[in-house]
């Protein structure tokens, strides 16, 4: 964002619960920095322990309350489901479940096995859904609570080498509806956040100078997208200000396409 941006302020969220996988770099860490500094109590896990604990030091004693972080990986669903518990006992409750966590290695059609397919949905799909099966009923409990799955733009406008990444990604947004649809009564909100190209360190790696170009050419808005505008998304729908906003998937993409 411009130097000059001054983010909004979200009262609802001071002393919210927020755990985030995948919270170590890139829009995770940006995630973890901003629902923090709105005063929410925030834990993640990450497999990259050292990008993670570093961002933890960053923001001890800059924030109200520091990020608690554990290593682990999300492929394991008994992980997965220790550390949601966990997170209720560390924070006191887990109000908002952001399941940002996922994998974008290119690979060809023709390379993929059953065993290369059943990693990928690991990596980009089945955590999503099992860490909500096992927040849900505890958001029920205490009166709701919101859950944001990250989808991704790349199904949208079906870029090359990422076919099982693409389907996970779509599959996200099918099940963000169908969560939105049964856990609605219980006055728990789901909502999709769909990222355009974001400029974080991993992105850069894919991407030429003559490929950042082609991406400003195909945004409406001629400017790269930073992770601190996904989280600016974020942390309104997570918030009292979004309270009717679920089922939707909602883009930040500067108009990508």
């Amino acid at each position: 964002m411009r130097a000059d941006t001054k983010p909004t302020r979200y009262p609802s969220l001071a002393g919210k619960g927020v755990f985030v996988s995948g919270g170590g770099s890139g829009i995770g860490a940006a995630l973890v920095e901003a629902f923090a500094r709105q005063g929410a109590k925030v834990m993640f896990v990450d497999i990259a322990a050292e990008p993670s604990a570093a961002l933890v030091a960053r923001l001890d004693g800059e924030v109200a309350f520091t990020p608690r972080y554990v290593c682990g990986d999300l492929k394991d669903l008994e992980f997965v489901k220790t550390q949601i518990g966990a997170a209720v006992e560390a924070l006191g409750a887990v109000e908002c479940l952001i399941n940002n966590a996922a994998n974008d290695d290119r690979h060809a059609i023709a390379d993929v096995t059953p065993e290369y397919w059943d990693d990928r949905m690991a990596v980009n799909l089945r955590h999503l859904f099992f860490a909500s099966q096992a927040v849900a009923p505890l958001m029920a409990a205490a009166g709701g609570g919101v859950i944001l799955n990250f989808g991704s733009i790349s199904w949208h406008l079906a870029l090359d080498q990422l076919s099982l990444y693409q389907t996970a990604k779509a599959g996200i947004e099918g099940m963000t509806r169908a969560m939105a649809r049964e856990l609605g009564g219980q006055g728990i909100r789901v909502c999709a956040i769909v990222p355009g190209n974001v400029q974080t360190p991993r992105q850069e790696r894919w991407y030429t100078p003559e490929g950042e170009r082609e991406i400003l050419d195909a945004q409406c808005l001629k400017t790269r997208i930073q992770p601190a505008d996904v989280a600016a998304l974020a942390l309104f729908l997570a918030s009292d200000d979004a309270r009717m906003c679920t089922g939707h998937a909602y883009f930040v993409d500067a108009g990508w396409r």
